[in-house]
């Protein structure tokens, strides 16, 4: 409180300082929306769009306005601690990962808890009961992991280094089987351990909502999912899904998401506090209790009757950003299962100049030149295949690579982008079927990955075969090729339209470059793959 009453004098000091000294129009323009209530610039998680209905609320309780800009976890603390943008309020599910990444920055003024909700697992009712799950307080991750191990749990499960239930479920696996009670190391556990764990996952994605959807989509293949206990509470209610999840509660604890209010500009504090304490209030805490499933952390709040009573535990987390990381790489490259990426890459003559450009780069990217934390992240993995398909009027050449640790692929592949070369017409739907009939024979032969297409045009089809001919070859063939999901990249003048049917047909997702860069599209979708 006296750090509260000391920001708050500081920052209320500090505006007048400015409104003395800058010119009105233009502070007006900066801090206040047209109705002159003031606006904070939020950088939040996906997963809270959910308090969207919420937002004018807000505004007239508190006369502050959220302009809120959605990114990952991970992604948003290096954005923080790069400083090349400014934001006044992080709202993201934990602050784990940026209290640490901050170092002596000291990025983080102050926060509060918001909601809680645990990452937990939850398994088909009829295997929870058959393994005496129900209602059982003493479920332990070695129980979950044996069963994974014996190929009785096939789970879905985000990619860590994209979503904070990923990233959570790792780091509560970690700290489960280190059985330390303290600060976790990357060699606390058996590798060989963690890489039978991970052997279970059968489906990934890049979201937490994402992965809900996908989990309905491919749920007759699956036994379980890891995810938020409010994401799981809503999947139970889903009128699609054939069977009802039980959550478990593992004994040891859980990684759990508290959703902290974080305050970046000190000079925002009075503004900071006014949000605080309606999102706090018994009101708000009800609201957001009943209608997103987290937990109030207002005692005045009775819990609902959705969740089951008892104590939460919370399991030790790494004391230092090197041992986040170290863990996040060894899962990437070593313990979980290796993918087949498939890249289908129009080299057509409308990709002359910037736009080729553009491609090449977030290509290259992607082989090691993004030196970003996030950048190594999303870099093409130890044990991963990589299949290049170049297309104009039709496929020009196929290309696969297999990534190894000494990077010699890894080069090959940049010196391969690196002489890509343009011209020609525009065979969308030959070049993504072609995609899918070598992805199909690749699976048969290797099964134990996870295959993706990322489909790269910038305009529409001219040549080859019809999206409609694609649909009906994908509906003839669905039984070999489901699971195998394109993700279409809106790029220059491809068909908006079209490049959704085709995410929605396959399971994939639509990434929008218009909107930011082609880099970051490539970049996001390796949290798919």
């Amino acid at each position: 409180m006296k750090l509260l009453r000391t920001l708050l004098l500081t920052g209320c000091f500090g505006l007048l300082i400015v409104l003395a000294a800058c010119d009105k129009s233009a502070t007006d323009e900066k801090t206040t929306a047209s109705d002159n209530s003031t606006v904070l610039k939020v950088i939040a998680g996906s997963e809270l769009k959910d308090i969207e209905p919420m937002l004018e609320t807000i505004k007239q309780k508190t006369g502050v306005q959220l302009q809120i800009e959605y990114i990952g976890t991970l992604d948003g603390a290096e954005k923080i601690t790069a400083q090349q943008e400014h934001y006044d309020i992080a709202w993201f599910s934990h602050a784990k990962y940026l209290s640490l990444l901050q170092a002596d920055k000291k990025l983080i003024q102050a926060q509060d808890k918001i909601g809680i909700s645990p990452v937990i697992p939850a398994v088909k009712e009829s295997l929870a009961k058959k393994l005496g799950w129900i209602d059982n307080p003493n479920i332990t991750w070695t129980d979950i992991a044996a069963k994974v191990k014996a190929g009785e749990l096939k789970y879905a499960m985000t990619d860590p280094t994209a979503s904070n239930s990923g990233f959570s479920t790792v780091m509560s696996v970690q700290a489960a089987f280190a059985n330390k009670g303290d600060a976790i190391t990357a060699q606390d556990v058996d590798a060989e351990k963690l890489k039978s764990f991970f052997s279970g996952h059968t489906l990934t994605a890049g979201s937490s909502g994402f992965l809900s959807e996908s989990f309905l989509r491919d749920q007759a293949k699956l036994d379980g999912i890891f995810n938020y206990e409010s994401e799981l509470l809503k999947l139970n209610r889903n009128p699609a899904l054939t069977e009802k999840l039980v959550l478990l509660y593992p004994k040891e604890g859980t990684v759990t998401a508290d959703y902290p209010f974080i305050l970046l500009n000190k000079d925002k504090a009075a503004d900071y506090q006014k949000v605080v304490d309606y999102l706090k209030s018994v009101e708000f805490q009800t609201w957001m209790m009943t209608n997103t499933d987290r937990r109030p952390v207002n005692a005045e709040v009775a819990l609902g009757a959705q969740f089951p009573k008892g104590y939460l535990m919370d399991l030790p987390f790494p004391n230092n950003i090197a041992t986040v990381n170290e863990i996040l790489f060894a899962y990437l490259n070593d313990r979980r299962k290796p993918s087949h990426s498939f890249f289908v890459l129009d080299l057509s003559g409308s990709m002359e100049g910037d736009r080729i450009d553009a491609l090449k780069q977030a290509m290259n990217n992607l082989t090691g030149d993004d030196a970003t934390i996030t950048g190594q992240f999303a870099r093409f993995r130890n044990r991963e295949k990589v299949t290049l398909i170049t297309f104009n009027n039709a496929v020009i050449e196929t290309r696969e690579f297999d990534i190894d640790k000494n990077g010699a692929a890894l080069q090959n592949i940049k010196q391969y982008v690196t002489s890509m070369q343009v011209g020609g017409g525009t065979a969308i739907f030959t070049a993504l079927q072609t995609a899918y009939q070598q992805a199909r024979v690749a699976k048969q032969a290797d099964p134990n990955r996870f295959y993706s297409i990322v489909l790269m045009t910038d305009g529409l089809n001219q040549d080859g075969i019809k999206y409609e001919d694609f649909n009906a070859f994908y509906v003839k063939e669905s039984d070999t090729i489901a699971g195998i999901r394109t993700f279409p990249i809106l790029f220059g003048d491809a068909s908006s339209d079209e490049m959704q049917n085709l995410a929605n047909l396959t399971g994939g997702k639509m990434f929008d470059s218009r909107k930011s860069s082609l880099a970051q599209a490539f970049k996001q979708i390796r949290g798919y793959q």
